[in-house]
């Protein structure tokens, strides 16, 4: 029988599996949901596919909706994301899988195609590609689609785009902005897991350094605050006068980009925008200045205006590319510009992760469960399964929380009591 995945290794099985495992010790919301999953098969018969991270946290949501009856096609959201291992070890397992790090932009699109052979039922999404894909290319797999999720901010913007312009044609859920995914995965997953990856790509040290932060949203104030906590002085820039006044109060330097270029060591952005660094911004960074990004796709930064300005462009260690300008300046850029925290080191760490997926699993049943009555529109996360995943992630750190009494609850439910 031919094999109905496309992986780099499959003999990278084991390894996988065994990091999988080691993910799933530190995800206990999602394997509470697992357990309720399989006892109840709430998703049998639906086909899924998944255009997500291939980690191993991905892995576990994947196993998550194996255990609850669905049949799940999973291909990569990032080239440079996939960790190989863990494709082969859900390949082994069975599951429609094709992802390969480092594939080119023909084959991403080529795994998205496969992937959808499954007829999906549901999508889920990481950056919209698969939604745009059914839109544009293959609109005969709408007629099947119940709905679909999407988990970055970035694809959110897309999709609540084509919503306004009535070319949404099923339902989605964006996952992205459930304030246990939100607040936590993008201000605590990215914050720790950009750092961990600069870190990773080059070991320079932060302290002292000035780090230019372009964006100040979830992300931007997660890494801001790592970076701060590790010594650095912090420039952030933005667009948003509320945001860049938070920015200010919160102990920041606040600056437009062309003053940041001047004084930055190392350039994040995190916006989910095009070209927040741009040619002119280039011409002027410091010798040895070094950029990256962890907003979504390498877009952020201009980096075919910074291959015209380079006289030569070389790999000078492993995810770290040095352009070197005509007049001789250096500007090193970290995993091609693409999301720092994947290209260069494993992405958020499995205990963010968990709130994230648990999001998504049951999101994924709700629109199984709900999608006759659903229109065609993007929707928040409904509010009860978020606080039903804040729940149950305190009762897993043993956390309690206080209870009202009956007199509290008259009194903040009265107007007539007084004070």
């Amino acid at each position: 029988m031919a094999k109905d995945y496309a992986v780099k290794d499959i003999g990278l099985a084991q390894q996988g599996l065994d990091r999988i495992e080691w993910a799933r010790r530190h995800m206990p919301v999602l394997n509470l949901i697992k357990a309720e999953f399989e006892k109840n098969k709430p998703l049998k018969g639906v086909n899924v596919i998944a255009c997500l991270h291939v980690t191993v946290e991905t892995a576990n949501l994947i196993e998550t909706l194996l255990a609850g009856g669905a049949n799940v096609a999973l291909t990569a959201s990032n080239p440079l994301s996939t960790q190989d291992d863990v494709a082969a070890a859900l390949a082994k397992k069975g599951v429609k899988v094709y992802a390969i790090r480092g594939e080119d932009e023909k084959t991403y699109y080529k795994h998205i195609e496969a992937a959808l052979k499954i007829k999906p039922n549901v999508t889920l999404d990481d950056g919209a590609d698969v939604i745009a894909t059914v839109h544009s290319k293959h609109k005969e797999y709408l007629k099947d689609i119940y709905g679909g999720c999407e988990e970055t901010t970035t694809g959110v913007i897309r999709l609540r785009a084509m919503a306004a312009d009535k070319a949404l044609k099923y339902p989605v859920i964006a996952v992205n902005d459930a304030e246990t995914k939100m607040m936590f995965d993008n201000r605590y997953g990215t914050g720790q897991s950009t750092l961990h990856g600069i870190l990773n790509a080059t070991n320079i040290l932060l302290a002292g350094k000035t780090v230019v932060v372009v964006g100040y949203g979830w992300c931007g104030r997660g890494v801001a605050a790592r970076a701060k906590g590790m010594g650095a002085n912090v420039v952030v820039v933005e667009i948003q006068p509320r945001k860049a006044l938070e920015a200010a109060m919160d102990g920041f330097w606040v600056m437009d980009m062309t003053e940041a270029a001047k004084v930055g060591d190392l350039f994040i952005t995190v916006t989910g925008d095009i070209n927040v660094i741009r040619k002119e911004h280039f011409q002027l960074m410091k010798d040895q200045a070094i950029v990256c990004n962890s907003g979504h796709f390498n877009v952020e930064l201009d980096l075919p205006s910074l291959k015209k300005m380079a006289k030569k462009v070389s790999t000078v260690k492993t995810d770290v590319e040095e352009y070197l300008l005509k007049d001789g300046r250096r500007i090193y850029v970290l995993g091609e510009g693409r999301l720092v925290n994947l290209a260069c080191a494993f992405g958020h760490p499995p205990e963010v992760m968990d709130m994230s997926f648990a999001n998504q699993a049951l999101s994924v049943k709700y629109i199984v469960e709900n999608h006759k009555k659903l229109k065609k529109d993007v929707y928040k996360v409904p509010e009860d399964i978020d606080n039903r995943v804040a729940k149950l992630k305190l009762e897993s750190m043993g956390i309690k929380l206080e209870q009202l009494t009956k007199e509290q609850e008259n009194y903040l439910s009265s107007w007539n009591m007084g004070t």
